[in-house]
């Protein structure tokens, strides 16, 4: 009977606290339950974020996929379009050559893709200048998206040579043709006697360092070469006047020509070998 009385009591006696227990007792368990909101809140709050994150980069590979397909689908219209094919091809600079002889030599055709032309505009360039000896230079550019512009720098013919009883035409690099011409073309000097090569061309050289007044002013050039003077040539003049000069001042002492012959008071004698000066036929 004792024994129960006194574990009633002391369990009547751990009931009661003090009210520095109570409070402390009370902070716990609030801290516990702040803890306890704060954690599910810090969760409640990442929930949404999560979502957003997620969201945006399933729209950002979407966005990605989708503006990839409609630019392959561009590409593709384009290049069915006429847009994307050479519509025109236009020349420049061609005095000798015609149009359709420089468009065949770049081997450019209408209708084809415009990016052949784009991407390879020096090999085009290139493989034009060695077909013919007759273009010094040659450009190609695309103009207007699907335009292709040619222009080019021809070597002006330096007269024709007498081969037999043919003639072969010279450009003034010393490029000398193998195509046969029955007839010479006016406007050019004929170049008559040289069985070398290499003093014709040295003589070709030397008459396209001239004005074209001078040049156009000459009707053969003869080769007559003497004991004294091995490079001696014989220049027959359209005005009638004959000029004797050497090869390797050709070019120089011809300069002065127009000046010599006008003061001359008849026809006659220009001799450029030795000096500059000039007497009447006999």
């Amino acid at each position: 009977m004792n024994f129960h009385l006194n574990r009633k009591n002391e369990r009547a006696h751990q009931q009661v606290l003090t009210p520095w227990e109570a409070y402390q007792k009370e902070s716990a368990a609030n801290q516990k339950q702040s803890a306890a909101g704060r954690q599910k809140k810090r969760i409640g709050d990442k929930l949404p974020k999560f979502k957003h994150q997620r969201n945006r980069k399933l729209v950002q590979k979407m966005t990605i996929l989708l503006t990839s397909f409609i630019l392959v689908i561009l590409v593709m219209v384009y290049f069915l379009l006429p847009l994307s094919h050479v519509e025109k091809i236009s020349v420049m600079g061609n005095q000798v050559l015609s149009k359709n002889q420089v468009i065949h030599y770049t081997g450019i055709k209408r209708g084809a893709s415009i990016y052949t032309v784009q991407g390879s505009t020096a090999a085009i360039a290139d493989r034009a200048e060695k077909r013919t000896p007759r273009i010094e230079r040659l450009t190609v550019r695309v103009v207007h998206f699907n335009q292709v512009e040619i222009k080019l720098k021809e070597y002006a013919t330096a007269g024709y040579a007498e081969v037999g009883n043919h003639y072969v035409e010279v450009l003034e690099d010393g490029t000398i043709s193998t195509k046969r011409i029955n007839q010479p073309q006016a406007g050019a000097p004929v170049y008559n006697g040289f069985k070398s090569t290499k003093t014709l061309r040295s003589m070709i050289k030397q008459y396209a360092q001239l004005p074209s007044d001078v040049k156009s002013s000459i009707s053969d050039i003869r080769f007559d070469p003497t004991q004294t003077d091995k490079t001696r040539v014989h220049v027959f003049m359209n005005d009638g006047n004959e000029v004797y000069a050497t090869i390797p001042t050709f070019a120089k002492k011809m300069a002065y020509y127009p000046s010599i012959a006008n003061k001359m008071k008849a026809n006659g004698v220009v001799n450029l070998e030795v000096g500059a000066y000039s007497y009447p036929f006999k």
